[in-house]
């Protein structure tokens, strides 16, 4: 590879990595900052809740998609290196990417609701951390961390399932650059169907970033759920696990059924264009 090749590789790997970054920034200004407004403002509920997330994955893949394929979440990545070809040594810069993108936008909500978390939580514990990261049974009910483990597995896969069925160019994926819509209103319906166990990360860097960010700003248990045990792992493991479960449940069940009519542009959306 000559000097000008490396160095526009190099480039192209930046605007990758900034694109992961400003992408699920995205997503987390939108999906904790609806956390914040409900339960430390008291405005709206868990509808306004899954909507938000679904819209930030949405507006996250259109800020993203064109340099990188805008994954946003390590258990995508992943799984894109896995089964569709997706380069290996870029799944770790991505995950790093990932994490600090929702680190940064875990501050900027922290730091913009200071007076409100303030005012509703004076102490920073587990009632209002769970608008930075997720608990089992939403820190109320009786779900053990095994049980949210499970939960995340199976919503992670739910997740990797339809969205290699919705980005697969072979299958029928949305047109007119709809793709982004259709990942968000997934987001929506696995918040909607899949929100009671353990708050629905299915997302490592969603919730390890923004649990760093609460950790550092005041929530000295942001790493314990409420019954004292370490938490942090499970919305690491569990989608990642997850992810690569729904990806060979649509390879098995799908993917290798499909016609093979030519090679698919790895870890990017459907787009309108040739």
């Amino acid at each position: 590879m000559s000097e000008q090749q490396r160095d526009v590789h190099r480039t192209g790997l930046i605007g990758e990595l900034s694109a992961e970054f400003a992408g699920t920034m995205v997503l987390i200004l939108f999906g904790c900052g609806v956390v914040a407004q409900v339960v430390a403002g008291g405005l709206g509920n868990h509808d306004s809740i899954a909507w938000a997330w679904g819209l930030g994955v949405t507006f996250g893949v259109y800020v993203g998609g064109r340099l990188s394929g805008a994954h946003i979440n390590p258990a995508v990545t992943l799984s894109l290196a896995a089964f569709k070809g997706f380069p290996w040594a870029k799944v770790v810069p991505y995950t790093l990417a990932q994490t600090a993108g929702a680190f940064v936008g875990a501050l900027l909500v922290r730091w913009n609701y200071t007076e409100v978390l303030a005012h509703a939580d004076p102490g920073h514990t587990l009632k209002t951390q769970f608008v930075f990261s997720t608990l089992p049974g939403n820190g109320s009910l009786p779900v053990s961390e095994w049980g949210a483990l499970r939960d995340q597995v199976i919503g992670t896969a739910i997740l990797m399932l339809l969205l290699f069925a919705v980005t697969d160019l072979l299958n029928t994926p949305p047109g007119a650059n709809l793709a982004a819509v259709v990942i968000g209103l997934i987001v929506v319906a696995i918040g909607m169907a899949w929100g009671t166990d353990a708050g629905y990360a299915i997302n490592p860097a969603r919730d390890f970033g923004p649990r760093l960010a609460s950790f550092l700003t005041g929530y000295r248990g942001a790493w314990r759920d409420q019954y004292g045990n370490l938490y942090f792992w499970v919305p690491i493991v569990g989608p990642l696990v997850g992810g690569l479960l729904g990806a060979a449940l649509y390879r098995i069940l799908i993917g290798r059924f499909l016609p093979v009519p030519g090679p698919q542009e790895v870890g990017r959306t459907p787009s309108a264009e040739p």
